[in-house]
């Protein structure tokens, strides 16, 4: 008699929601995320944007900009700890106010992360060039830019592990020698170079802030993955605070050292952060070149990390279809959410341009930052709280409106082009949410 003979077992069926997901992520992990999502295509291209806007008292934007983002970031903390599911704004917004402004606040997070995400693949392509000047023609450059795309979504797909490992990894490789250029490069800075000079017109101002906040923008991104932090009420503070205050000492500090060792070459440069590298050492400028490589890679991987999580969490509560809320059973991890975010980003970067990508994904971050700070308000005031005791924010709504009138002020610089592009994109959002719900009621 033959032996018997068992049945296959049934294929591993996708699993739905956040219970699916694995909390793999600690306050290391975490704030590595941050920083590797904050500093990314922004400081590269800035230090010559804004010394072109503002002279000698360039640093002081970044001086300015820290001023702004620490109660920004005290906000997220807050909101943070007390909002545990994954989808960081889109969750707050919608926990604190309802459905209906956690889907405006997702949307538009989510088209601000791609066009982010879009400018600076177009940046990394044209810093690549920098050494390979093949790569600047259409063709290599596409190949360039649809390559990195393929990989970065490869190694997402294969786990949550694995992509926090190359985050830390990647955080890693980047912010050493910046740190180097930063504190070591304060050696040889002509202080003749800054001053209290040069601002100009309150538009030039406002463009400048409007560019330094994309620059500190990136916690709201590397936030979404919050279904995935062990123990979030106390991770989430202790990472985003952390890495706010670090990445504000590095960006002064780069901006001064490029001020004071380029200085009036400082504003035609193309890759500011590099050429100040090698006026202090000539095979430094290759290695900036290298690490913006690595630093703009490092933001793609994030990006594409936490913006899948955010189609994912709109899929979980039916604001997209069902598929997108379903995570692969084996590695757990919303591979449709993955392939569609770096699908839509890849298609814009082969077309896209960095500053004005920057310009209007800085103005739509204002708003989305001024609606998180709102929910902050609003979540401690309700005493809203899932796991864990939450971070309080002192003085009740004093640093929620501080946060708030900063973003507002920001905005009022800002272009009517700027306004034109975000309030477009926001009109759309709402049809989209209106013909969701609409289609949610008929087939019910």
């Amino acid at each position: 008699m033959p032996p018997m003979r068992t049945a296959d077992p049934p294929a591993a069926a996708p699993l739905q929601g956040d219970a699916a997901l694995v909390r793999a992520l600690g306050p290391f992990q975490l704030g590595a995320s941050i920083i590797n999502i904050i500093v990314g295509a922004g400081i590269f291209m800035l230090p010559a944007l804004l010394s072109s806007r503002l002279g000698t008292a360039a640093p002081l934007a970044f001086i300015a900009g820290a001023i702004a983002i620490v109660p920004i970031a005290m906000c997220f903390s807050a909101v943070g700890s007390r909002a545990a599911a994954t989808g960081g704004p889109y969750t707050y917004v919608g926990a604190a106010y309802g459905p209906f402004a956690g889907f405006i606040a997702g949307a538009l997070m989510w088209i601000c992360n791609t066009a982010s995400s879009a400018g600076v693949a177009a940046a990394l392509a044209t810093q690549v060039a920098q050494a390979w000047p093949a790569f600047a023609q259409p063709q290599p450059r596409a190949l360039l830019i649809l390559g990195a795309y393929a990989a970065l979504f490869a190694l997402n797909a294969f786990g949550v592990r694995l992509g926090a490992r190359m985050i830390v990894l990647l955080a890693t490789l980047k912010l050493a020698p910046l740190f180097l250029l930063a504190t070591l490069g304060l050696l040889f800075v002509d202080w003749q170079h800054l001053g209290w000079g040069g601002i100009g017109s309150w538009s030039a101002m406002g463009s400048a802030m409007v560019l330094v906040v994309f620059a500190y923008s990136g916690m709201e991104t590397a936030l979404v993955p919050t279904g995935e932090v062990r123990d979030p009420a106390r991770h989430v503070p202790r990472a985003t605070l952390s890495a706010i205050g670090l990445v504000v000492l590095l960006y002064i500090g780069l901006q001064v050292v490029c001020q004071g060792t380029l200085g009036a070459a400082l504003p035609a440069s193309g890759a500011p952060i590099a050429d100040a590298a090698g006026s202090l050492w000539t095979p430094g400028r290759g290695l900036l070149l290298i690490t913006a490589c690595v630093s703009m890679t490092g933001f793609l991987m994030g990006n594409l990390f936490a913006s899948s999580r955010l189609l994912f969490a709109l899929g979980r509560d039916g604001y997209l279809p069902h598929a997108y809320g379903r995570v692969d059973a084996k590695h757990r991890v919303p591979r449709l959410a993955l392939l569609t975010h770096a699908g839509v980003a890849a298609a814009l970067a082969l077309g896209g341009s960095f500053e004005s990508l920057a310009l209007i994904s800085g103005g739509a971050i204002c708003l989305v930052f001024a609606a998180v700070s709102i929910a902050a308000w609003r979540a401690q005031r309700i005493d809203l709280r899932e796991r864990g005791e939450p971070f309080v924010l002192p003085g009740g709504p004093v640093i929620p409106a501080v946060a708030v009138l900063t973003m507002a002020a920001i905005l009022a610089t800002m272009s009517a082009r700027e306004w034109s592009a975000i309030g477009v994109s926001l009109a759309g959002l709402v049809l989209v949410y209106l013909g969701l719900r609409a289609w949610r009621g008929s087939v019910r």
